[in-house]
This record gives C-alpha cells, structure tokens and sequence, in this order.
C-alpha cells in the first residue's frame, strides 16, 4: 500500500481537509445512505485527516449513533468525510469521500465492496458488489464459503 498526502475540500470551498491515503484503492457499501449518496470511500485511521478549515463549517447527521456520523459541509451540503468506530475495522475510523479529493479519477481505482446495509462487515470487502435485498442467510453462508 502506497499512502500519500492529497488535499480535499467541499464544492464551495468553506471545508478543507488533508488525508494520507491510497488514492488507487476505494471502496464502495450498500447502506442506504452510501447508496444514496453514491460515495466512493477510502478508510483510514482518524489521525490520517487533518481538518484544515474550522470545524465549525460541518454539519453532521447520525442514523445510527453507536456506529459513526457522516459530515457535510454546512454552506454547500457536500459530504467529506464520516467519523465512526468499529470493532471490525479497528477501532475508530474515518472514511473519506473520494469524490472531495483534488485530482481523483474513479476510472483508475480498484473498487471493493462492503455489505453495510446488512451490518455484515465481518464478511470484509470483496471485488463483486453486495447485494442492497439480501439472499437468505443460508444461501450468504454457503456462497461465503465458495
């Protein structure tokens, strides 16, 4: 894994941010706000990002509180980034929004992808994408071990 600095920000500019990441892998998850928003994603631990505008530029909304929130910038309702914590992915992560990155070309990046919609992150990412209706859980059972 190759990291390194990339600058991002919102569409009008009130949010700046600055990231250590692989920009050449993404990842994309079937939860009803990622899919609504059509998010590609790259998680990275919280001290990766550093906010370089106030923080007082963000607005966040939380659907479901134990695992993260999502903030957007306040002026132009951009998503940049989500703050979260899950055991599975290490503890306390941040997901960057892709699509804020300076220069970023979804063309050149290895997607994966997550099933969130079924909170079936222990699964991991995969190259297919996950289903949004799930199959019955034998089915998920018996197609995991393939």
């Amino acid at each position: 894994m190759s990291t390194s600095k990339h600058h991002g920000s919102c569409l009008c500019g009130d949010v700046q941010f600055e990231v250590e990441l692989d920009i050449s892998k993404g990842s994309q998850c079937n939860c009803t706000i990622c899919t609504k928003l059509g998010t590609t994603g790259s998680i990275v631990k919280p001290a990766a990002l550093v906010l370089r505008s106030p923080e007082s530029g963000l607005a966040s909304f939380t659907r479901t509180a134990d695992l993260g929130h999502w903030l957007f910038c306040a002026r132009c309702h951009i998503y940049c980034f989500s703050r979260g914590h899950l055991e599975v992915l290490g503890g306390d992560f941040v997901s960057v929004n892709l699509n804020c990155i300076e220069g970023f070309d979804v063309s050149k990046t290895e997607i994966f992808h997550w099933d969130g919609r079924h909170d079936n992150w222990s699964a991991g990412p995969r190259r297919a994408p996950w289903p949004v209706i799930a199959a019955p859980r034998d089915e998920r059972t018996e197609a995991a071990s393939r």
